[in-house]
């Protein structure tokens, strides 16, 4: 129901299935990565204290995102740093993906709302670095 995609031992990529359901708080990732991502199941009544977040000054080398399918079924092929292929995976409705490092591309299988979320601000084309990805015949999903 939670799945590390990695390449050697770098962290490309936490897959939540929309499946996973367990009481409590519970973070998928570590406490170093510059997004985090947890899941939270409380029962009525749970009383969360207010808060503010401290002003902390973060520097962040790499952008995360986070993808929230909400609807319709979508592919994604996971690169490594070297851009080279490595495996894919589909998304449902429900689930969720962070993308912590390494490439990756997306084909829509099933028409898809999806929200993401990264770090900003976004700087356009110098944000990423676009290449050619592979074709349907070279496809492995695991």
């Amino acid at each position: 129901m939670v799945e590390q995609i990695k390449n050697k031992d770098l962290l490309l990529a936490i897959i939540v299935s929309h499946r996973f359901n367990k009481p409590g708080i519970h973070f998928f990732t570590p406490d170093l990565l510059s997004q985090q991502l947890a899941y939270m199941h409380h029962p009525a009544g749970k009383i969360i204290e207010p808060h503010v977040h401290n002003k902390v000054q973060r520097e962040v080398t790499y952008t995360q995102e986070v993808l929230f399918i909400k609807s319709g079924k979508l592919r994604v092929d996971f690169y490594s740093e070297q851009k080279e292929y490595l495996e894919s995976r589909i998304l449902e409705a429900g689930d969720t993906i962070l993308l912590v490092m390494g490439g990756h591309g997306f084909e829509v299988i099933e028409e898809i709302e999806m929200l993401e979320v990264k770090q900003g601000p976004y700087l356009g084309d110098s944000d990423k670095t676009r290449f050619h990805g592979i074709n349907r015949e070279e496809v492995k999903i695991l």
